[in-house]
């Protein structure tokens, strides 16, 4: 009898321990599968605060996503990029030049939005890897306070004798705004960037700067909203905050064109969280987005239908001409040093 009792116990015993096995089984495989979709997002900027401040947490309140930040310098993030190439940490690079992109095109998997095709004519995503997101212009600054009866509506008109001394520029050979203000000029009034036209306009203007070249781009724009020069050769980014911010400004597109050049951003190749870096990459190009780059931020949007705020002018209203990136990346040492051999030889 007692026997019998220690088989049957013996029975419950193991078909019990087996259950638990079978339930202990099916809790790990449920672990092991659990959360399909990730909730991460890492993305490398070198975008300002006021940018990320905006962008980043309307981003997060839609989707859900937790954005980890990299903020750094264009070029340093770009090294850790390539360092990182064969393990990336990076999901996603919001911010840095088309130039710089189509340079390390290898380092970005291809995505193309379905936002894409509400963008601007000219600023879609062409190469399969890059999304443009908000566009520069080279632009004039002008201290209203400053400027009396100096007609300034072109580049033409920076060579009155009048404006002598009295215009801020940075370096080409360190500012890349002014560098790109240089292309601009080169292109504007010599038609590309070697003709004689264009180089002999440059040293006609250097001449008028009299010597003066700001610390940097930074410098120069402030020195005119500060009331120490008239006009400044600069962009169009912080020149529409000192005008949203009631400053004596105000920006000036030459009349013979103003180039405009794009920011992007792209997937990293080799990305841990692919869905969520194309649901990053179709929200900085969707409504919502670009009417807050265009109202509450001073970065020109390019999604057709954006809002803009009273002190941005609408493209339509703005002669633009067409930088060639591929050109002025190839040759930029060859422009910056025509240049610097150019303001050198004049001061003399």
């Amino acid at each position: 009898m007692r026997k019998g009792i220690s088989l049957i116990v013996a029975l419950v015993l193991t078909i019990s321990l087996l259950a638990a096995c079978g339930q202990a089984s099916s809790t790990d495989k449920g672990a092991a599968s659990a959360p399909k979709g990730s909730t991460k997002l890492v993305v490398y900027t070198p975008n300002s605060e006021d940018i990320i401040n905006t962008l980043i947490p309307m981003f997060e309140k839609q989707t859900g996503i937790t954005v980890e930040l990299v903020s750094a310098g264009t070029g340093e993030l770009i090294k850790r990029l390539q360092s990182e190439k064969a393990n990336p940490y990076a999901d996603v690079m919001f911010g840095g030049s088309h130039a710089l992109f189509m340079g390390n095109g290898d380092l970005f998997a291809n995505y193309v939005s379905p936002n894409d095709k509400d963008l601007m004519e000219g600023h879609r995503n062409e190469t399969g890897y890059m999304t443009s997101y908000v566009s520069d212009a080279s632009v004039l600054l002008v201290n209203k306070n400053l400027v009396g009866d100096i007609k300034i509506e072109s580049y033409e008109d920076l060579l009155n004798p009048k404006l002598k001394g009295k215009i801020a520029t940075a370096d080409p050979a360190s500012s890349s705004s002014a560098f790109a203000q240089l292309t601009n000029i080169l292109l504007a009034k010599g038609g590309d960037y070697t003709s004689d036209k264009g180089w002999n306009f440059v040293g006609s203007l250097i001449k008028n700067l009299d010597g003066k070249i700001s610390s940097g781009s930074g410098a120069a724009h402030k020195s005119v909203a500060d009331g120490e020069y008239i006009v400044a050769l600069t962009y169009e980014d912080p020149s529409a905050s000192y005008v949203k911010s009631g400053g004596p400004v105000k920006i000036v597109y030459p009349t013979e064109g103003a180039v405009f050049l794009d920011a992007v951003a792209g997937i990293v190749k080799g990305t841990k969280n692919e869905d969520n870096a194309k649901k990053f990459i179709d929200f900085i190009i969707s409504q919502p987005a670009q009417d807050a780059f265009g109202t509450q931020l001073t970065n020109r949007p390019l999604r057709t239908n954006a809002k803009l705020g009273s002190h941005m002018k609408p493209m339509s209203e703005i002669k633009v001409i067409k930088e060639d990136d591929k050109y002025v990346r190839e040759h930029k040492k060859e422009i910056v040093s025509r240049y610097t051999d150019t303001f050198t030889k004049l001061q003399k």
